[in-house]
């Protein structure tokens, strides 16, 4: 289990924005969609490319490699080639500080 890790001020995150972050070894982006702070790890399962880069819609991504799409707040597959959803991650707000975590392993 990881501890919450500080990742940016919140007002510093705007909408559509994303930052990613290295939580024990785990590159996990963090997406401000319309004021809600959703993660996820930042790996496409289809073949390992980062997520972060990619397009948004809504609240999915699009892998900017192979196009693959990913629900940010579920982690589910929305489109191929990716068949395997990507983790998703336990976000809140201390303060004004965005937190995150990786709780795969508790």
């Amino acid at each position: 289990m990881s501890d919450w890790i500080n990742v940016i001020e919140k007002d510093q995150l705007g909408p559509g924005d994303h930052v990613v972050v290295d939580v024990d070894d785990v590159e996990i982006a963090v997406f401000n969609i319309n004021g809600d702070f959703l993660a996820i790890e930042d790996v496409c399962t289809h073949d390992g490319a980062e997520l972060a880069s990619g397009e948004l819609e809504g609240e999915a991504i699009v892998c900017p490699r192979h196009g693959a799409k990913f629900c940010l707040r579920t982690g589910a597959v929305l489109a191929p080639p990716a068949y395997e959803p990507v983790s998703v991650f336990p976000v809140r707000i201390d303060g004004d500080t965005i937190q995150v975590r990786d709780d795969r392993w508790e």
